[in-house]
């Protein structure tokens, strides 16, 4: 603990914790207004997609967030993504958060589905995506508890989410 006591140890750590899943360039929050989703029923194809999640999500709930980490020993947001998306649907994705905005088809607010990538808006720049599930939850590797899920609408997170994409 005597590492915690010495400023630079200190600023380190407020360091990584204060850069998050920024995986990439500052993009931008994209489009200029927000996101609001609107959520759907669910289909019998989306509670498929939602099982194969929530097995991955078991697998890995509380993993520890590790920038750079892509397996069971810490995730960033993008690994874990690229992590679910492997093991529930046999799918490679790009590796970053930047990456992943430059891929899959956007999806507008009115047809968001278990599955989509969304992505939110973090000190000014589009830093960190999840997995939508249905209803108004995703789940993540958060930098504060690593592999979770959360709420669209929950404190932190509302009114952050800038865009979704779809990755078939």
């Amino acid at each position: 603990m005597h590492f915690f006591r010495q400023p630079a140890g200190l600023l380190l750590i407020l360091a990584l914790l204060l850069t998050g899943c920024a995986s990439g360039p500052d993009v931008g929050h994209r489009g200029g207004q927000d996101y609001t989703p609107v959520y759907q029923p669910a289909t019998e194809a989306d509670h498929e997609r939602i099982a194969a999640l929530e097995d991955v999500f078991a697998r890995y709930e509380g993993t520890p967030y590790r920038y750079g980490g892509t397996n069971a020993r810490g995730f960033d947001c993008s690994g874990f993504i690229g992590r679910a998306y492997q093991e529930a649907f046999g799918m490679e994705l790009p590796r970053t958060t930047s990456q992943l905005l430059d891929k899959g088809d956007y999806v507008p607010p009115d047809q968001l589905r278990p599955g989509d990538v969304v992505f939110f808006n973090i000190r000014g720049k589009e830093s960190h995506a999840g997995i939508f599930m249905g209803g108004d939850d995703f789940i993540h590797a958060s930098t504060s508890v690593g592999v979770t899920q959360s709420s669209l609408n929950g404190y932190y997170w509302r009114g952050r989410m800038t865009q979704a994409r779809r990755f078939d």
